[in-house]
């Protein structure tokens, strides 16, 4: 059998013990695995390169893909449809390992449902926001990073007497500000799920300081919105080919918001890449590694229309369609929880 593997989106820690993982089972069954470079550019222009155990087996501690990624959409243009299957099947795949988010399985399930290609899904999002899987690998080593550098800006923001405003991914769904925030003992936290109650937080940082608390730390999701009619905060009217919108700017909407309602000297720190960078933790090298390996699995038994999912502790096989579409937004009761905290 002759498997192809590609990673698209956003790069993420973990992506590269996937494809470790992935490589060694079909390499085991007698397989060959071909790698398709930078997503679907790759499928689409025929950009290549060969996988083995020896050239992957220490990848496990890299960060990033050692395949490339891009935001590439191949149904944007109908003819790039025909050359992605041109190269399918000059490489003469049986099967295609597909890694990414909502928008890379969203086209891996069409072009299983539409041409029957042997398609296999492996969720990858670093916001932890895809529907039909409890935790996505990348996401432990965000939170632990974006905890390490709030733990720094902690100590300036209390040097100087300031409120620090950091602002994390987190396009639709607050996971990555929300866990950070609760790590960090943050004084408000700014989620996508909920419309921003600026009086309340004000108000909150303004009390704390007549109590004695000489600094402030509030973590803000790049996708909040300050309130239902201004919609997102954006860098400009740039969009990619999967029609997204380029995020950024809410933190300093929020700090300026902040110093002129309290009058105490804010600064603002936009974490953007750093959170994604990096080698992955603990967690996630196993985590991408179970999912590589049941990835394999599943295309050794043909098992195809399908995306690993982890469900409690065990990796399960959920039907592609079921995957996209639909985002996991965060669980309110954990908003809740840290809610204790805001008073």
């Amino acid at each position: 059998m002759k498997v192809g593997i590609l990673t698209g989106g956003g790069d993420c820690p973990g992506l590269n013990p996937v494809i470790r993982a992935a490589v060694r089972v079909i390499a085991n069954a007698n397989g060959q695995v071909v790698g398709l470079l930078e997503g679907w550019r790759g499928a689409i222009e025929g950009l290549t390169m060969d996988l083995t155990v020896e050239n992957t087996d220490s990848i496990i501690s890299q960060g990033g893909t050692i395949l490339g990624s891009s935001r590439t959409n191949p149904y944007k243009k109908p003819a790039d449809i025909d050359r992605l299957l041109d190269t399918y099947r000059n490489l003469g795949l049986d099967a295609l390992i597909a890694i990414g988010g909502d928008d890379t399985l969203g086209v891996a399930n069409r072009l299983y449902q539409d041409h029957g290609l042997g398609l296999i899904g492996c969720p990858k999002t670093i916001d932890n926001d895809l529907s039909a899987t409890d935790v996505t690998f990348g996401f432990d080593t965000s939170i632990n990073i974006v905890m390490e550098a709030i733990d720094r800006l902690r100590t300036t923001a209390e040097s100087h007497r300031r409120i620090m405003v950091i602002e994390t991914m987190g396009r639709h769904a607050g996971w990555i500000a929300c866990y950070s925030g609760m790590a960090t003992a943050a004084d408000y936290i700014l989620v996508p799920e909920l419309e921003v109650n600026l009086s309340e937080m004000c108000d909150l940082l303004k009390r704390r300081r007549k109590e004695g608390k000489k600094y402030g730390i509030v973590v803000v999701s790049e996708g909040a919105k300050l309130s239902e009619s201004d919609g997102f905060v954006t860098k400009d009217a740039v969009v990619d080919d999967f029609g997204h919108v380029k995020l950024g700017g809410i933190g300093d909407a929020v700090a300026e918001i902040i110093e002129k309602k309290t009058g105490i000297e804010t600064r603002v720190v936009t974490l953007g890449h750093l959170q994604r960078g990096g080698p992955p933790s603990a967690y996630d090298r196993v985590l991408g590694t179970r999912c590589g390996i049941h990835a394999a699995r599943m295309v050794l038994k043909k098992d195809f229309g399908k995306m690993v999912s982890l469900r409690g502790t065990k990796i399960v096989a959920v039907p592609l369609a079921e995957a996209v579409g639909t985002m996991r937004m965060l669980d309110i009761d954990f908003f809740n929880e840290a809610g204790e905290f805001f008073t």
